[in-house]
């Protein structure tokens, strides 16, 4: 899918867009919701869990607490999307963009995302342990204390973005890229195993490289 520009058509570069339905209401579990538009909600306490969207966009929509968990994702646009403090351990996103959109306090730990986008956006305290990322890009974000812990990222991809304090600790990696970010993160002896980072970047995170080999650093 294509991010359009600030201003506009919502909706604009999404190729389902004429085919949506506009939703109301809330959410119940174990439903299907499919070629579904969620515009201008506020959804406190949503109880979502093994819901499935299909082909859905979800725009201006804050989600406030509640469980979605194991509920799954696919061809999904969502933009200007606030998750707050919201269930969605063990949840699946397939070929998904996230634009404009913060994630504060989310339990996405276990999930499994593949071909996802999240582009401009604000995570903060977001839990991600053992979660799965393939050809996932986390374009132009702000990470702020997101918990990558034993994740698996496979050609996963950060340009522009800021990480801070973002734990990457028994992180398994394959073609992960980690050029064109800034890197402050938490990290164990094999976290950057497989990932792709540049030569500033090297002399940058040397002290935290040496301090997890156990290496003492002293000219004296």
């Amino acid at each position: 899918m294509t991010v359009r520009p600030r201003g506009g058509d919502p909706l604009a570069g999404v190729p389902f867009a004429a085919a949506l339905t506009r939703h109301s209401g809330g959410l119940a579990p174990d439903a299907d919701y499919d070629g579904m538009h969620f515009d201008q909600l506020t959804l406190d306490e949503p109880r979502a869990a093994s819901s499935r969207f299909i082909e859905c966009a979800v725009t201006g929509v804050t989600f406030q607490g509640g469980r979605m968990t194991k509920a799954r994702f696919r061809d999904v646009w969502m933009r200007d999307v606030r998750l707050v403090a919201t269930g969605l351990g063990e949840t699946e996103w397939t070929d998904v963009t996230v634009a404009e959109s913060v994630w504060a306090g989310a339990e996405a730990f276990g999930a499994e995302l593949r071909r996802v986008t999240l582009r401009g956006c604000k995570l903060d305290s977001v839990n991600f342990r053992g979660t799965s990322f393939t050809d996932v890009v986390f374009d132009g974000c702000e990470l702020r204390d997101v918990d990558f812990k034993d994740a698996t990222l496979t050609r996963t991809s950060f340009p522009g973005s800021r990480l801070t304090r973002t734990d990457l600790s028994g992180v398994r990696m394959d073609g992960t890229d980690l050029r064109d970010a800034e890197l402050g993160i938490i990290i164990g002896p094999d976290s950057l195993r497989g990932a792709t980072i540049s030569a500033a970047q090297l002399i940058h995170l040397a002290p935290v490289l040496a301090q997890t080999m156990g290496i003492t650093v002293s000219d004296r």
